[in-house]
């Protein structure tokens, strides 16, 4: 006997939620990489996770996407000469060897495999902090036609510094793959001698703004916000560059700002958005790479927000905000890890003092008057590395690789799917 089932009681309306639900609950999706939540899982890389918390280089990584990591194992890490660079070199400049290993590009195991003979040059984080000469910030990745293995070094001629790709760790396909190394791998021409015998500085930023003799509202408004202490405490990271305004800069702020009604935790983000969280001296500020750069404000708030970008334009470093763009026009401090530079104006973010912000009070006719400008011209993100081609090698992917099938393309071609599976709702309840 048949059996027949009806379904002529299933609108049209109810069949699209049933599609909705049955496509949101196969996507997945993605949140801000979490590298040492990565790399907790893998007993071989608690040192090397351990060192890149302790150099401030974990949160530059949840900002980056995509990138290949190279790791280096603890076995590898305890040895010299990587043991000696671990024990002797500042966090500060840890820091930056560490940067050195964060390659902005996204490589799969099959490209390690299409890599020519010749070598690709790839970008790593440490080049888009201006602290490197040239291209040295840049890594050269190449393939041994005959072993295939995998050889990273820099782009200079007979640099003593490479290291040889042990295996892969993890891939999160197109965000993130991690490789195992050898050893630390030394930028060229990174000055270890220097980096050896700085003395920490332990800098007072209030007392050297007062003793700039310009800069008492700044210095004041640091000291009662508390802020200070925590600029103070990341001097032993990274390094921090303060962009402090004038005391003529605070007196020229339009009447519809209320830089000082604002309450205390909008203030101290303020203050925040004046502060990139690595030192940069003049000479980097005007080279700098990645034009968009966070600030301390950003940790706090978000990937993307809060961010200042910084150019050259007609021959001094120009800061947008998105509201202001103010100039630099004095160095008060520079010396590694601290450089405080004095600017034009007050750096107003978009997000507190943009249009219906509580930060400005709106008037007829009387906008922010003479700060708006056209945000100055960018260079291309360092990140857009071109592409390689080369012939397939035979070398064999790791014993118990597994590629996770996350792209960020399938993440698109899902929020494409439902917003036209909404259009269709929407046609269905007209």
């Amino acid at each position: 006997m048949a059996i027949s089932v009806s379904i002529s009681h299933i609108t049209p309306i109810t069949l699209f939620y049933l599609l909705l639900l049955l496509l949101l609950s196969s996507t997945t999706t993605t949140s801000a990489l979490n590298i040492t939540s990565i790399l907790s899982s893998f007993q071989n890389l608690t040192s090397f996770s351990s060192l890149l918390c302790s150099t401030s280089v974990a949160p530059d990584l949840t900002r980056r996407d995509p990138v290949t990591l190279l790791a280096v194992p603890n076995s590898y890490l305890s040895t010299s000469p990587s043991s000696d660079l671990t024990h002797r070199l500042p966090p500060s400049s840890l820091g930056d060897i560490l940067r050195y290993h964060v390659l902005l590009q996204y490589f799969s195991w099959s490209d390690l495999r299409q890599i020519p003979p010749s070598g690709v040059l790839v970008t790593t984080l440490l080049q888009t902090t201006g602290r490197v000469h040239s291209n040295f910030g840049a890594v050269n990745i190449t393939r041994d036609p005959l072993t295939n293995s995998i050889t990273i070094q820099s782009p200079a001629p007979f640099s003593p510094s490479n290291v040889t790709v042990l295996s892969l760790i993890k891939t999160l396909p197109y965000n993130i793959t991690i490789l195992a190394v050898d050893s630390l791998l030394v930028p060229y021409d990174f000055n270890l001698l220097a980096s050896e015998t700085r003395p920490p500085l332990g800098l007072n930023i209030t007392k050297a703004l007062i003793d700039g003799h310009n800069f008492n509202v700044a210095a004041s408004m640091l000291a009662a916000s508390g802020v200070v202490d925590e600029f103070e405490a990341d001097e032993g990271g990274a390094g921090i560059t303060l962009f402090v305004p004038t005391d003529d800069a605070f007196g020229d702020l339009p009447g519809n700002v209320k830089l000082q009604s604002l309450p205390a935790d909008k203030k101290a983000v303020v203050l925040k958005f004046h502060v990139l969280h690595s030192y940069y001296p003049l000479g980097s500020l005007e080279s700098i790479v990645n034009p968009v750069q966070p600030t301390l404000a950003t940790e706090d708030n978000g990937a993307g927000s809060f961010t200042l970008n910084i150019s050259r334009v007609n021959g001094s470093v120009a800061i947008d905000t998105g509201i202001v763009q103010a100039s630099v026009t004095q160095t008060v401090f520079d010396q590694n890890p601290v450089a405080i530079f004095g600017v034009s104006k007050v750096l107003l973010p978009r997000g507190i003092f943009g249009k219906d912000s509580a930060g400005v009070t709106s008037k007829p006719g009387n906008a922010v008057v003479g700060t708006t400008v056209q945000p100055p011209e960018t260079s291309p993100s360092p990140e857009n590395s071109a592409g390689f081609s080369g012939p397939a090698s035979h070398l064999s992917s790791p014993p118990g690789f597994r590629e996770e099938i996350t792209s960020k393309g399938g993440r698109y071609r899902m929020q494409s799917c439902i917003v036209t599976l909404c259009c269709i709702g929407l046609v269905l309840v007209v």
